[in-house]
């Protein structure tokens, strides 16, 4: 059994060191344990730094091509390398890396294909009230979207099983931590939560500017993703809104002829059958999305069956070409 802790990293010389010497060497279950640093165009010694500090693999892109890039790279070279364990941790050590042991056992026990780490939001000092409220509320829309009880939704200090690497296929550049979880959910994979400690803050953010920004980016990941996964629910929604619109005034107009009153509300027959034709024509936008999701199942089904031969040939070799 073989476990690769994997860390994305952007100029992170100064906590780096701190991290790694946080993490286990000796897990019960696993023989070997691996590290490997991805360091997404840092301009400081972040490479030198693993270097010199005895990281097994690394992998350095030239310029910063964003968080969700760097880790589903991270995936991909982990599993190259034979990993059937892969935990992701942030390299500004703000996870307690004996915990690496907490996350990974629920798969060596067969009982989950991914864990996610439960900071228990609501317990850490350094995050503000708004900052957990909208926590709260961001994980419980990702539990309803993903069909998941993960109560951390955000936590990117998570395991995977070398099959749940395999079937995730990331989409987006904002962050990997709600899209895989809605993947997970989506894709009827066994996700689990455990408790995980925190040290104290050591930077601010980067991922994010501001808290309206990570909202917004945030729903808009939602939203795509869930569209992705139930087209035909989003569409027959919206369309069945705007057809019962369309009705309604109709029968307005209806209640209004046999009345006697008709003629002075004919701008009610011109809206409703434009909402009519509006609605049908979202119901078929809906029926094609769901051809093209069936399609894309399709497609991810061909992209597993490559990564299964991908891994089964290179398990025992060397990580992608930029890999240093």
């Amino acid at each position: 059994m073989k476990l690769i802790i994997q860390i994305p990293c952007f100029d992170e010389e100064a906590t780096l060191p701190e991290t790694v010497d946080a993490l286990p060497r000796e897990i019960p279950g696993v023989d070997v344990i691996e590290l490997l640093v991805i360091d997404d165009g840092s301009q400081d010694r972040t490479s030198e730094v693993a270097r010199e500090i005895g990281v097994h693999h690394r992998i350095r892109f030239p310029r910063n091509r964003g968080l969700a890039y760097a880790f589903k790279a991270g995936l991909d070279a982990s599993l190259r390398l034979g990993a059937d364990l892969i935990v992701n941790t942030d390299a500004d050590n703000q996870y307690r890396g004996d915990d690496v042991r907490a996350l990974v056992k629920p798969i060596l026990d067969g009982d989950a294909d991914m864990v996610i780490g439960d900071r228990q939001v609501g317990d850490i000092a350094h995050f503000g009230l708004v900052k957990k409220k909208l926590q709260k509320l961001g994980s419980a829309v990702v539990r309803q979207v993903s069909r998941t009880a993960v109560p951390d939704t955000t936590s990117g200090f998570r395991a995977y099983s070398r099959e749940a690497a395999m079937r995730l296929n990331l989409v987006g550049e904002f962050t990997y931590t709600l899209e895989t979880i809605i993947q997970a959910g989506q894709g009827k994979m066994a996700v689990h939560s455990v408790p995980v400690r925190t040290n104290a803050v050591t930077r601010p953010s980067r991922l994010f500017r501001s808290i309206p920004e990570y909202v917004g980016r945030s729903v808009g990941t939602i939203l795509r993703i869930y569209m992705m996964y139930r087209p035909l629910t989003v569409f027959l929604g919206l369309g069945g809104i705007v057809l019962f619109a369309g009705v309604a005034l109709g029968i307005r107009f209806l209640a209004y002829y046999f009345t006697g009153g008709g003629s002075g509300h004919v701008q009610s027959v011109v809206l409703a059958a434009a909402l009519l034709g509006i609605g049908v024509q979202i119901v078929v936008m809906g029926l094609l999305a769901d051809l093209i999701g069936a399609n894309r199942k399709l497609v991810e089904d061909v992209l597993l069956r490559v990564k299964r031969l991908e891994a089964g040939a290179e398990g025992e070799g060397r990580p992608p070409s930029d890999t240093a």
